[in-house]
């Protein structure tokens, strides 16, 4: 049966760093898995209505390709903002069992790492969106837990999350 792990959280909390650091932790048990950072396969200038349709469909072919090559467990980083994108989830993989993981820090930190790591021409829309976001998902309540990422290695949140998982 396959798992799904979605990691979510705010811009800052960490999901890509935790995302990869996890996919090392897994790599060294051994344990067969794929690592999806959701948010980059929809990078592209479209017309509004179909960038993230386009991404959802760059999802489900992933996984598609990946289950063909005998993959059971994605770990998947996205920010989920409503239940209809956590449906779209189980409509990718819709015998997986699904955890979502959300990623916590401080809104002060987390706009702190926005800073040092988006240094373009959106950086202060993005470090705006990041308190607007962290509201939507309380609302939201998608999470099955939640990981703090406040002044931790990102190794020790890894390994906290994929242990809450039942992952190791």
């Amino acid at each position: 049966m396959e798992s799904l792990l979605i990691i979510t959280g705010t811009m800052g909390s960490g999901k890509t760093a935790v995302l990869y650091e996890a996919s090392d932790i897994l790599i060294e048990h051994r344990i067969i898995h794929a690592a999806i950072d959701l948010d980059a396969l929809g990078v592209a200038h479209l017309p509004a209505a179909a960038s993230d349709g386009v991404m959802w469909e760059n999802l489900r072919s992933i996984c598609t390709n990946y289950l063909r090559l005998g993959v059971q467990r994605f770990l998947v980083a996205r920010a989920l903002e409503d239940k209809a994108q956590l449906e779209l989830c189980h409509g990718i993989l819709s015998d997986a069992e699904i955890a979502v993981c959300r990623l916590t820090a401080s809104i002060e930190t987390m706009k702190r790492r926005v800073v040092a790591r988006e240094t373009g021409i959106s950086q202060k829309c993005y470090v705006a969106r990041v308190e607007h976001l962290n509201s939507i998902l309380d609302g939201a309540r998608l999470e099955d837990f939640s990981v703090s990422t406040e002044e931790r290695s990102i190794t020790e949140v890894a390994l906290e999350m994929l242990t809450q998982a039942g992952w190791i």
